[in-house]
């Protein structure tokens, strides 16, 4: 069972939880929200994943480490965070190794730079923990990476199983929703999600997960090899944009000052 932690404004922790009581968390910024559930449900903290380098994903370890002991295992990219034990380095399947091994869990990882150089992303089974890579409709801002890192980035992700489901870190879907609409207006499925995601949050309902086949409906930075994008941009930034590479770099301008 995968279940999210609210945390700050916007972000999830995600908890992924076996029926014995124990958990890994993916990405936890801040330690006190994820302390004060596992208390209340009596849940042993298993191991860390980290997604990158960012503090509203990696200021919470230290005080989890505190609180549950030093030797939960840290999995997370290189230099990521101080108290990373298991460094990730190699693209493919791997065994999450729990504390005392109590909750092993077999994932693949691989890196999916872009929003950040250090970005890695976790597929456990068909659940992908996708960090800031890719948001329900939108993807993460270039703080680092190129445009074509990130578009290989994506392109990973978008190959994936239809019915794989999308963990992202941040409750970014209305934004996002909102500059999806003024990019493509009569995408029918996308008008649905928005519906439904209203909905959704109106009740104070988590958007996510999503799915990669809902994403490849409904989210425009998986379509920059189609041709309507194309146009689309051309004629807001009165310039050729034939590599979709360069389409996602005018798509990412055009949401960052949305």
């Amino acid at each position: 069972m995968v279940a999210p932690i609210p945390a700050f404004n916007d972000n999830y922790i995600w908890a992924i939880c076996d029926s014995s009581g124990n958990a890994w968390v993916v990405d936890p910024g801040d330690a006190s929200p994820v302390i004060d559930v596992f208390q209340q449900k009596n849940i042993s903290l298993s191991g860390i994943l980290l997604t990158h380098h960012h503090g509203d994903h990696t200021g919470g370890v230290s005080d989890l480490l505190a609180h549950f002991g030093d030797d939960i295992p840290v999995y997370g990219p290189k230099g990521c965070h101080p108290a990373i034990t298991q460094p990730l380095q190699n693209s493919g399947a791997l065994t999450l190794e729990s504390k005392h091994h109590k909750f092993d869990i077999s994932a693949k990882a691989w890196p999916t730079p872009g929003h950040t150089l250090d970005h890695w992303v976790y597929l456990l089974d068909d659940a992908l923990f996708c960090g800031d890579t890719l948001f329900s409709c939108g993807c993460g801002r270039m703080f680092e990476g190129t445009p074509e890192q990130l578009y290989r980035s994506l392109a990973s992700l978008d190959k994936l199983s239809p019915l794989t489901r999308v963990y992202a870190a941040h409750e970014y879907t209305l934004a996002n929703i909102n500059f999806a609409l003024i990019v493509e207006p009569e995408n029918p499925e996308l008008q649905q999600y928005a519906q439904t995601v209203a909905a959704e949050r109106q009740q104070s309902k988590p958007s996510l997960p999503s799915t990669i086949g809902l994403e490849k409906a409904v989210n425009p930075f998986l379509h920059c090899t189609d041709d309507r994008l194309q146009r689309v941009l051309q004629q807001q930034f009165q310039q050729p944009c034939p590599e979709p590479e360069h389409r996602l770099k005018l798509l990412r301008l055009w949401k960052d000052n949305f």
